[in-house]
């Protein structure tokens, strides 16, 4: 039986999302199932600014941190085989992933 499944994948780190989501693809490549993507999604910036003197005293001189959430998207015809290969996959720690199966 034929399933859809939809990969939402989302890390900090873009090579290593790259590389999760090449690996996809080539497990999608070799067992023959149908995919599209990955489909980059928007890419979340959290910005915190923070002032560098603790005290309050001094110039007026900021830090400015930014963190860049990257996250991209896959669609599949997922078949058994392709389920067991993907459970298999190394995936780093920097790199979220969600499986649907409908």
């Amino acid at each position: 039986m034929v399933q859809k499944a939809r990969i939402k994948l989302a890390s900090t780190d873009l090579r290593k999302l790259e590389e999760v989501c090449n690996e996809i693809r080539g497990i999608a490549e070799k067992t023959g199932v149908k995919i599209s993507g990955p489909i980059p999604l928007p890419t979340k910036k959290l910005k915190i600014v923070t002032r560098k003197t603790p005290c309050g005293e001094g110039s007026d001189t900021f830090d400015r941190w930014t963190m860049r959430i990257h996250k991209r998207l896959i669609y599949v015809t997922a078949d058994e085989r392709f389920v067991r290969r993907l459970m298999r996959v190394r995936i780093p720690d920097e790199v979220y992933i969600e499986v649907r199966i409908s």
